[in-house]
């Protein structure tokens, strides 16, 4: 049974000092290790940004895609290959902005993955400018007076677009994020978890401090129920957003693939896919 270290490479990150990603590397590879996969069972999928390069730092097959479009190439991963567990990765930036449209469908859709979203309220590949979940008032290289945008809410919204797992951590927080991953991997479903990563170099408002004393825990909350979709956003709009733990999960959904008429549970590579010359000629018939 594979361990953490073999969810570990020799490719050192590059994430400045500090940085909340490196927490959410390792939680990933110890829910991995923990849920009980191999290397070979494990794909990550990553986007634009400095979280987009999580898919290099772990032993596992890994994608790099463009900005804002991890989630299309993980759902296509997850079709072909019914058998691997499949983890999508980026920031607020890639997931909540140009990648909005994406997210939302993916939560609708309910295809059998993990969304991991590295929330850090700003742009920090690109050396500081506001994102969707800067707050407003917050300045930056694009608002130096200040964003007059309101922060967009990215949990509440999943909750509308019929999600079926919804959690949220805190970077510091590595038992309860890697435990969250884990249920997250586990679930049957489209499973979305966000994780409060400070970026310790162009945020200087959303610190380590700031979290601490502003998130709020759903442990705290008298009797909280996560399968009480309505208790989860009234729990979410009362907290402003920052509530930790998972906020909610549907066991009753089934997940897109199997919802698929004829869908194989065999993955393509193991499929049998030849043609032979008359049926290749019947199938190109039908477009004379």
């Amino acid at each position: 049974m594979a361990t953490v270290k073999d969810f570990r490479n020799q490719v050192k990150p590059n994430w400045c000092p500090g940085c909340g990603d490196f927490s959410v590397q390792a939680a990933i590879q110890r829910a991995a290790a923990n849920v009980g996969l191999e290397p070979e069972n494990l794909a990550i999928i990553s986007g634009i940004g400095c979280s987009g390069r999580i898919s290099g730092y772990v032993n596992a097959y890994g994608f790099h895609g463009v900005h804002g479009r991890s989630l299309p190439l993980a759902q296509g991963v997850k079709m072909a290959n019914r058998g691997l567990t499949v983890i999508a990765s980026g920031g607020d930036g890639d997931g909540f902005a140009i990648g909005m449209g994406h997210t939302v469908h993916a939560v609708r859709r309910n295809i059998d993955m993990t969304y991991i979203v590295m929330d850090n309220q700003i742009y920090g590949l690109t050396k500081g400018q506001t994102s969707p979940r800067s707050a407003v008032g917050f300045k930056t290289k694009s608002t130096p007076q200040g964003s007059v945008e309101a922060a967009l809410s990215p949990l509440e919204i999943a909750l509308a677009s019929g999600a079926t797992f919804v959690a949220q951590s805190f970077s510091s927080s590595i038992k309860q994020l890697t435990e969250l991953i884990e249920e997250a991997i586990k679930h049957k479903g489209f499973s979305l978890v966000n994780v409060f990563s400070p970026c310790v170099t162009f945020n200087k408002v959303n610190t380590y401090e700031w979290f601490k004393d502003n998130l709020k825990d759903v442990e705290a909350i008298p009797d909280y129920d996560p399968g009480n979709r309505i208790m989860a956003m009234t729990s979410l709009m009362e907290a402003g957003g920052l509530l930790t733990g998972l906020i909610y999960q549907d066991k009753s959904r089934s997940p897109y693939e199997e919802l698929v008429p004829g869908f194989r549970q065999e993955p393509l590579v193991l499929q049998d896919i030849e043609l032979t010359e008359q049926q290749f000629h019947e199938l190109a018939a039908e477009f004379y």
